[in-house]
């Protein structure tokens, strides 16, 4: 069933009058369900003629001398009102070139005024073929997709003419039309592709996949239909740093909301004027959202830095954790590139033992992202064949959201070290047995000369939960510690020159220093541990 009604005529009779397709018309008239919008091009513009001239006849036979009639709908090749119409014979379908941009292979193709083609042969089965073999070709692994479609900014420039055009001939009527009653391009867009893409790529259509698949439509032709706004109203459209033109969508539509209407019909012709040629398919690029590994490493070495050690841009030492543990990540998961964190970071002399620091690498555009169990055990055990330096445990897929466990609350976190500490001093078992029992010491740090670079003046309080000795020999002792996250144990040692009070020099009145530091734990509850 046609779905225009006797009271769209009018408007239907303007439109197609002056240059506009048919789902353009569809979209004036109101006609918000999908089905005639899915109708074939050439389908869709017959049944419009023929309800045209239906309703013409039916003009006809109510007045006694009829005027010539002033648009003549014949056959689609024959010329509508000065403008042509799509060719039926197949000579003016669009192609899609290997770099993405498109061509229209015969000049006479009738192209709308309003959406510039998008609505003519952007919706044939030709072109979601080539789009879908791009996506297939790309390499990427996907179960469902997100459709991310970018129009020419101009398109709503051309709309709101139409638009007011439309109102113009509905106010002759005592009808109106708002802006909200017109079926938005993009939804008329999804309606037709949505499905066809569905069943020509084999996967749903899903607006919260994580890969997407953009398509970003360009009109050079009529790129200045928008300037005229930036003369009118200024304040929308100002310089951005990541935008390469003031004209963005978003902009045109904020002027477009304060314009005039007579500002706008003396500026802008209503209706639009026709243009010469499609719209160019800028670039059909296809791309994966992050996903995130999580786990927990041990780090054996004391020449190992958490991160890449680089200064005034010369390495220092050839890898890190970061790298031996993401190198592999990268490349099982055919990811772009890679950020790191962790539960806090160790010194590049200080090791990671017990069970493990947490971490979690977020992987940029992932190629691959379904892995079994067993498959992420085999990578885990790769990670951990490549290296005597450090080990991985709990390697597991998490979410983005389940990487805030891993920061929550981390100052009330705890940690246990194990020191080796000298004394200038020759000392007895009995000269640090006090220290066992000194519960919950408040301690007060200046951010400590050795990160002054990379960290802001400041003083920190922290606490000291608990401390145990074991005596070694006149100069030296072990001291293992129980803290809160985030203590400078190094310099809760040798003070850094009175920055951090108290220290153990100072309560033992000695010359203190630490030669070995190791974390035995970082009590931190994520991510899950998992069975061996």
């Amino acid at each position: 069933m046609f779905p225009l009604t006797a009271e769209n005529k009018r408007v239907a009779q303007l439109l197609l009058s002056t240059g506009t397709c048919p789902r353009c018309i569809f979209r004036f008239c109101g006609v918000d369900f999908h089905a005639p919008y899915k109708l074939p091009y050439k389908e869709l513009l017959s049944e419009l003629q023929k309800f045209l001239e239906a309703e013409e006849d039916e003009l006809v036979s109510e007045v006694p001398n009829p005027p010539p009639k002033k648009i003549r709908l014949q056959e689609p090749e024959d010329r509508i009102d000065g403008m042509d119409s799509l060719s039926q014979n197949g000579e003016g379908k669009l192609s899609v070139t290997e770099d993405g941009s498109s061509s229209s292979k015969n000049s006479n193709l009738n192209v709308c005024n309003v959406c510039l083609g998008i609505l003519q042969d952007f919706c044939e089965k030709e072109f979601i073929k080539k789009v879908s073999q791009k996506v297939e070709a790309s390499g990427f692994e996907f179960t469902n997709l997100v459709l991310s479609i970018s129009f020419p900014p101009q398109l709503s420039v051309r709309e709101h003419a139409a638009w007011l055009l439309v109102k113009q001939e509905m106010g002759k009527q005592s009808l109106s039309l708002g802006r909200n009653d017109i079926v938005q391009l993009k939804e008329a867009y999804k309606w037709i592709t949505h499905p066809l893409f569905s069943e020509e790529l084999g996967v749903p259509i899903d607006g919260k996949s994580l890969f997407e698949v953009s398509v970003v439509f360009a009109h050079p032709e009529t790129v200045e239909d928008c300037h005229f706004l930036r003369a009118i109203c200024p304040d929308c459209f100002k310089p951005a740093k990541n935008k390469q033109s003031v004209f963005t969508r978003m902009a045109v539509m904020k002027a477009l909301n304060k314009i005039k209407e007579e500002d706008f019909r003396k500026q802008f012709p209503c209706p639009p004027d026709s243009p010469k040629a499609v719209c160019t398919v800028l670039e059909i690029e296809c791309a994966h959202g992050a996903v995130f590994v999580a786990g927990r490493y041990n780090k054996y070495s004391r020449n190992l830095p958490q991160t890449p050690w680089i200064i005034d841009g010369e390495r220092k030492l050839e890898s890190s954790v970061e790298e031996l543990i993401s190198d592999h990540l990268l490349k099982v998961f055919k990811a772009e590139s890679f950020n790191f964190s962790s539960s806090g970071r160790e010194d590049v002399d200080v090791r990671t033992l017990g069970n493990g620091r947490p971490f979690a690498i977020e992987l940029v555009n992932p190629h691959r992202v379904h892995f079994t169990s067993q498959e992420i055990k085999e990578l885990q055990q790769k990670i951990n064949n490549s290296s005597n330096k450090i080990q991985v445990r709990d390697l597991q897929l998490v979410t983005r959201e389940a990487i805030g466990h891993m920061k929550e609350g981390e100052e009330e976190k705890t940690k246990t070290y194990s020191a080796l500490i000298w004394t200038n001093k020759a000392i007895q078992r009995k000269d640090i047995e006090f220290l066992d029992d000194i519960k919950d010491l408040k301690i007060d740090q200046k951010t400590p000369l050795r990160v002054l670079h990379r960290r802001p003046l400041a003083v920190r309080t922290r606490i000291i939960h608990s401390m145990e000795t074991c005596y070694v020999d006149e100069h030296h002792f072990r001291l293992s510690l129980k803290t809160q996250a985030g203590t400078y144990i190094k310099e809760f040692v040798h003070g850094d020159f009175g920055r951090t009070k108290p220290n153990i020099g100072s309560l033992m009145d000695v010359t203190a220093d630490i030669l070995e530091l190791d974390v035995e734990s970082v009590d931190v509850d994520w991510p899950p541990a998992l069975d061996d």
